[in-house]
């Protein structure tokens, strides 16, 4: 049984993990821009030993972003986005 001091701890460090993440986040991609949007190349997907090419997109200061399917990249992952007044839609893997 959790004690009141557990779930506390456990709120806190929540609370702190997702602070740190934000912040992280926040310093890769707010405030720039989608320079480029495509798929992996067969090659580059071949390099990560994935079996799955995503999207990928490059910001304007080099940065790439690539979906993958955890936090362990162990292959590569599609992307969720929803726009204002449409329903939920993917980008997904092919």
């Amino acid at each position: 049984m959790k004690t009141n001091m557990q779930e506390t701890n456990r709120q806190k460090r929540n609370q702190e993990l997702n602070t740190y993440w934000i912040r992280q986040s926040k310093r890769v991609l707010l405030g720039r821009f989608i320079k480029r949007v495509r798929y992996l190349t067969d090659e580059e997907m071949e390099l990560m030993d994935w079996h799955k090419r995503p999207i990928c997109f490059e910001l304007d200061n080099g940065t790439l972003c690539i979906p993958s399917m955890d936090d362990e990249g162990n292959d590569g992952g599609s992307l969720f986005y929803q726009q204002e007044g449409e329903e939920l839609s993917v980008l997904p893997v092919i």
